[in-house]
């Protein structure tokens, strides 16, 4: 199949060739027909099929054809969960739209409202937006929500899990009776079916994977560690597999910020991506991290959202999440547009419980490997912010791995101020928590 058998105009069809694509995805062949037929739609696809494009594309058709109703409020609103992702539609759906009169603006918390209040006046078509933003511009009635044709949920699952539920029914009392809803959502959850329930019509319910399944492609593996050597082990595996660039994800801000940290202090160029990043540090952050200027991004899930890195080769879960979607979300990173990935999860005794409800939603376990020979260093007296772990890596015997070559090549010997650790104890075996897997 190739667009032009979707009904797509020739605008379309063009601005699509400009960007490279000869042949729809699976969500696209099934999605575009759907809207362009004015359906609503429930759509589970996994991030990287392409979801974008299968509801800008006909809205921008069905907006496009609609010469003579332009009034300067906008007719489709997106909403979104995160600003990178915002902004990430808007950008596709100007592109989309280069040769049609329709004009796209996005708007999202974290910067100056006065610029994004001026480009309202001036009027689009289409608005993209994140829920808080676009509540607080609709309340100083900066914006006309009263002529919505199209509305559409993108990542509908997500903003259920940041608490959007109660910003998302006050928005949609905003907006016509009469109009199109299209839910896209990377899972299938029961709560994402209530929510159609009552705000879809008749849907067409497009799912093109199975419900909640990782992308083939991504290589999984587990790595059984204590907690207060995980990140010793991270700069090892970055070092030891000249990783270029890795994805690295925390449960929480602080998270993200103490292991960048520590990865810069381990020479290993980081930066941090969360929500207490102000939009410019989040863009600067991204872009060094496309350019090859910084090895690892440290993000929370949150702020994960949205972001379009092409051919991410690693993704590590320095934490497991503890909600078991979020992991298929996470890996879902890597493994895209045909290119093969490898996601890592670096599971300490207290997260056994989490490895196993990923397994159970998986069907499937996840390779746990033995942890490599790493260096540990010994905690500096008085060094800020470092405190001796209370169950330290004792340093290996003759016979127990003293005699294998520390990671980085240069690291000091024993007895000058690193120690090994292979994961195991003195003694040889596994530690108690590790054994009976």
């Amino acid at each position: 199949m190739t667009f032009s058998e979707l009904g797509l105009k020739p605008e379309l069809l063009r601005a699509v060739a400009d960007k490279g694509y000869e042949t729809p995805s699976p969500i696209q062949a099934q999605a575009i027909p759907a809207v362009l037929a004015g359906r609503d739609v429930l759509a589970g696809a996994q991030t990287g099929t392409g979801k974008t494009a299968s509801f800008v594309l006909p809205i921008l058709q069905r907006l496009g054809a609609g010469e003579g109703q332009r009034t300067g409020a906008p007719r489709a609103l997106v909403l979104a969960p995160t600003r990178e992702l915002a902004a990430q539609v808007a950008d596709s759906a100007k592109a989309y739209a280069k040769y049609l009169p329709v004009r796209t603006y996005c708007v999202f918390g974290g910067v100056s409202i006065n610029p994004q209040v001026a480009a309202l006046r001036a009027g689009c078509d289409v608005l993209v937006a994140t829920p808080g933003r676009l509540l607080d511009l609709a309340q100083q009635r900066w914006v006309d929500l009263s002529r919505v044709e199209i509305l559409v949920l993108d990542e509908a699952d997500r903003m259920l899990d940041m608490g959007f539920i109660a910003d998302i029914r006050r928005v949609i009392k905003l907006l016509p009776e009469r109009r199109q809803n299209l839910l896209f959502s990377a899972t299938y959850s029961d709560d994402i079916r209530a929510l159609a329930e009552r705000l879809l019509r008749d849907p067409q319910s497009i799912q093109v994977a199975p419900r909640n399944a990782p992308i083939e492609l991504v290589e999984q593996r587990a790595y059984r560690v204590p907690k207060e050597h995980k990140r010793h082990l991270l700069v090892h595996l970055i070092r030891d597999g000249s990783w270029s660039q890795v994805l690295v994800f925390t449960r929480t801000k602080h998270g993200a910020n103490r292991l960048t940290q520590q990865l810069e202090a381990a020479q290993v160029p980081a930066a941090a991506i969360h929500g207490n990043k102000s939009q410019n540090a989040r863009v600067r952050a991204l872009d060094m991290f496309k350019r090859g200027q910084i090895t690892a991004l440290v993000a929370t899930e949150v702020a994960a959202r949205g972001l379009d890195i092409k051919e991410l080769p690693y993704v590590v879960n320095y934490e497991l999440p503890n909600v078991p979607e979020d992991y298929v979300h996470r890996i879902g990173r890597t493994g895209r547009a045909g290119s093969p990935g490898v996601a890592v999860s670096l599971v300490s005794p207290d997260e056994q419980e989490y490895l196993r409800d990923i397994e159970k939603l998986l069907k499937r376990s996840i390779p746990a490997l033995q942890a490599p020979v790493f260096t540990v260093p010994e905690p500096q007296a008085g060094a800020a912010g470092e405190r001796a772990p209370q169950s330290q890596a004792r340093p290996q015997g003759r016979g127990n791995g003293a005699h294998q070559r520390p990671a980085g090549g240069g690291a000091p010997r024993e007895g000058h101020g690193h120690r090994r650790h292979s994961g195991q104890e003195r003694r040889g075996g596994a530690p108690r928590w590790q054994r009976g897997r």
